[in-house]
């Protein structure tokens, strides 16, 4: 699928990344008791503030699913698209896996009602909220899976109040040859500069675009300079001053933004990261077995590249390693990361 309907005249369009096995390297060690007791194999790019490669591991090129880390470039498509005016926090919502906080479901309903719409018209899939511990209390509380909840509810809301503002079908918003799923899909090859590769569905439903490591890094660096006012600059500055709104509070892409002057985060399942600064100095993360617990400390040193202060990485270097209810050791990146 390569078709685009919004492309700027003076963007570019290349070929698809290539359909293959990744070719991952080992990217994170677990240790225990000063022996490597697992492997994480991955990969990883870093980009200079000019666009180059600076460091790379792995198979950056492959065609993969970025998951929700693709979700900034779709909320950029839904801006150039004819999303109706919606403030910081709401827009960053857009762009979120959310926890389901109640500050999350709030602004989500908020989506909606903008377009005289309802949670009945979401078409995402009922799911209890993604964190933890809020999940817990929802079950306390006797409360199910809805809609609302399912992390993904700020991107389905604007969907549909997009769909509603251009007087599109409602009812169908997520089928791939939809007017607005078409726009979409013309961003991400505008913003990664490649054609998509493939198209599959998301968990939540919603149509997902394979396009290669480097291109999604490259598409995090665009909105990371994007100039204020732009689509991309309204979402980069959107995320980076909501980031508990992006994620959750406690969450950890959240924290590290906080951090980290500057920086625009985002996660997706599946062991994806993508982070940018203001510079255009990027990081793209995927673990190949898709395991959370190695998505951070991998980041982090990705980011060091980056020149990052190592006080400021260090909480999210390492992972610790437990027995017997006390730490044992790490899990951490493997030492060819380091700069």
């Amino acid at each position: 699928m390569t078709q685009s309907t919004t492309l700027p005249p003076h963007r570019t369009v290349g070929d698809p990344p290539a359909i293959r096995e990744p070719a991952h390297v080992p990217v994170a060690h677990v240790v225990r008791g000063g022996l490597i007791e697992g492997v994480h194999h991955g990969s990883v790019v870093v980009l200079a503030a000019d666009g180059s490669v600076e460091f790379q591991a792995g198979d950056t090129e492959a065609a993969f699913y970025p998951r929700s880390a693709l979700k900034p470039l779709q909320a950029v498509g839904l801006l150039r698209a004819g999303l109706p005016p919606l403030d910081d926090p709401a827009l960053a919502l857009v762009a979120a896996s959310h926890s389901g906080e109640e500050q999350h479901l709030t602004t989500a309903r908020g989506i909606l009602a903008a377009g005289g719409l309802t949670e009945d018209e979401l078409r995402n899939v009922p799911d209890l909220p993604y964190d933890p511990a809020v999940r817990d209390e929802w079950l306390r509380r006797g409360l199910g899976p809805t809609r609302l909840a399912q992390n993904c509810s700020g991107k389905h809301a604007a969907m549909l109040l997009t769909a509603r503002a251009r007087d599109w079908r409602l009812d169908d918003y997520l089928d791939p040859g939809h007017p607005l799923q078409r726009e979409l899909a013309a961003t991400v090859e505008d913003l990664t500069g490649q054609g998509i590769a493939r198209v599959t569905v998301d968990g939540c439903g919603a149509p997902l675009f394979s396009v290669s490591l480097l291109g999604l890094t490259r598409a995090a660096a665009r909105l990371a300079t994007a100039a204020p006012g732009t689509e991309e600059g309204r979402v980069a500055h959107a995320m980076r001053e909501h980031p508990e709104m992006v994620s959750g509070s406690g969450r950890d892409v959240a924290r590290l933004v906080r951090a980290v002057p500057g920086l625009l985060a985002k996660d997706g399942f599946e062991g994806v990261q993508i982070a940018a600064l203001p510079d255009g100095r990027a990081v793209g993360v995927k673990i190949a077995d898709g395991a959370d617990r190695a998505r951070m400390p991998v980041t982090a040193a990705a980011l060091a590249h980056c020149g990052v202060d190592a006080d400021v990485l260090a909480p999210f270097a390492t992972t610790p390693v437990i027995g017997g209810g006390a730490p044992v050791g790490a899990l951490r990146a493997v030492d060819s990361l380091a700069p």
